[in-house]
């Protein structure tokens, strides 16, 4: 009995797979001006370009990873993805808090930048490098056995503004559930779109000062916060000491930070997750059910939470965008024409 109910269930993910598939590429042409393929024609070798630099840099320095991604978010939660978040500048969004531990991954994204002027000078956007950059990262983090890409539609154009006080519309680390989907709504994406992009935090590293308050100071009581697991609060203590330096940094998913996995959800269940923002949705019913989902047999190894997720990125990947006429196509990306 218990071995027929995993085949059908094993059958019906993979029915859910097809679906996806089908489903998926009226996703990849949405209403937005961009398209997939979008550089076929007027710089054909553009995505293996970029591709090939992410992996070129990922085997000098595997945190690059999860810092592309990252940069992709919060470049398309300010302002929507114009690729504002590449401009310099002493008031520019890479100089807020919550993007200076981006910078190692700012000189992947020029380099891609040089080579593709040197093959396809004033065609491809700043902003589209970092949607592929984006989902490079992901896909070179991915060790599952049916390790899946996206087609990522193309056609953006760069912005040529950027204010770090615009950063506040970033989702914060003790946002509550109520302004984290209010914040995800803002940019089209809905709560499963939330729950599922939060997944990215299975890479990479976040700093203490985003988090140590739930350690020693929770609420103003002078104590943990009680939603952490006994457990799991010593070793983010060890790592981050009371009153020590707030920009070291702490492994999001420990044990799995280099993989792209669905073992964060877990963790958010078990309520080991290190940001408060993140064990909240466990607390709430319309996210904790989206949780559900992605773990145990009915996660199907992580895979339903993947094929999601590369919706997910799509969907932000058009929020805001520039097309046509707008903006500009830079030549450098840390500057505007």
């Amino acid at each position: 009995m218990g071995f027929h109910l995993i085949s059908l269930r094993l059958s019906l993910s993979f029915v859910t797979l097809t679906t996806f598939l089908v489903c998926f590429a009226s996703l990849t042409r949405g209403q937005t001006g961009t398209t997939v393929g979008f550089y076929n024609n007027v710089c054909p070798q553009a995505e293996s370009i970029v591709t090939a630099t992410v992996q070129r840099n990922y085997k000098l320095d595997p945190s690059i990873a999860p810092k592309l991604l990252r940069m992709e978010f919060h470049d398309c939660f300010v302002r929507g993805c114009d690729g504002s978040i590449l401009l310099d500048g002493p008031n520019a969004e890479k100089t807020a808090i919550p993007n200076l531990s981006l910078a190692a991954a700012f000189p992947v994204i020029e380099e891609a930048k040089k080579l593709l002027e040197a093959a396809c000078p004033g065609i491809v956007s700043c902003a589209d490098i970092l949607a592929l950059a984006a989902r490079d990262s992901v896909v070179i983090t991915d060790n599952f056995i049916l390790k899946m890409s996206w087609p990522v539609p193309t056609g953006r154009r760069d912005g040529r503004v950027s204010l770090a006080s615009d950063t506040a519309n970033l989702p914060a680390p003790s946002d509550s559930v109520p302004v984290q989907i209010q914040k995800f709504s803002d940019k089209g994406l809905n709560i499963t779109d939330l729950v599922t992009l939060v997944g990215a935090h299975t890479i990479g590293k976040t700093d203490c000062q985003f988090f140590s308050k739930r350690l020693y100071n929770f609420s103003g009581t002078g104590k943990a916060d009680p939603s952490i697991d006994v457990k799991f609060l010593p070793s983010l203590r060890t790592q981050c000491p009371n009153g020590g330096n707030g920009t070291v940094r702490v492994a999001l998913d420990p044990g799995s930070e280099t993989r792209f996995d669905n073992q964060y959800f877990k963790n958010i269940i078990a309520h080991r997750a290190v940001l408060e923002s993140d064990q909240r949705l466990l607390n709430t019913s319309s996210t904790n059910q989206v949780l559900q989902k992605y773990v145990g047999i009915q996660g199907f190894f992580g895979l339903n939470f993947k094929i999601q997720f590369r919706s997910a990125m799509v969907k932000m990947s058009n929020a805001g965008v520039l097309t046509g006429s707008q903006g500009e196509i830079r030549k450098v990306c840390n500057a505007t024409n």
